[in-house]
């Protein structure tokens, strides 16, 4: 199984950017998707997540700013990223619950990262 993210990129602050993250490989099911962020120097946080149902979790320094979505007959997850900031700059990673078709119990994996920068 495999996560592939992109969508990654310079922008203005104000501006906006779209990540996507793709699973593949031999899935029976994907349970949470998400993506995190890491800045340098900081840990790897939290930024937004979506549970195959549909509900969605956000960082608080993202509320009304970011939005998650799935397709979950793609495999894949989305972020939309408005009224970028300057502290938004970091490596985001995707994030999925799967439960791959060989293993039948949820594993974690992870995208490698796409960069945001943003500049003021």
């Amino acid at each position: 199984v495999q996560l592939q993210a992109s969508g990654g990129g310079l922008v203005q602050a104000g501006g906006s950017l779209r990540l996507s993250c793709a699973a593949s490989g031999s899935i029976f099911s994907i349970s949470d998707m998400g993506w995190y962020r890491q800045a340098p120097g900081k840990q790897r946080d939290l930024v937004a997540d979506i549970t195959n149902t549909g509900s969605t979790t956000y960082a608080d320094s993202v509320k009304g700013r970011f939005t998650i979505s799935r397709d979950n007959a793609k495999n894949a997850v989305y972020l939309q990223m408005d009224s970028l900031k300057p502290d938004d700059t970091a490596d985001y990673y995707c994030h999925a619950e799967v439960v791959p078709m060989t293993r039948r119990k949820i594993i974690n994996y992870w995208g490698q990262g796409t960069k945001v920068t943003v500049s003021s």
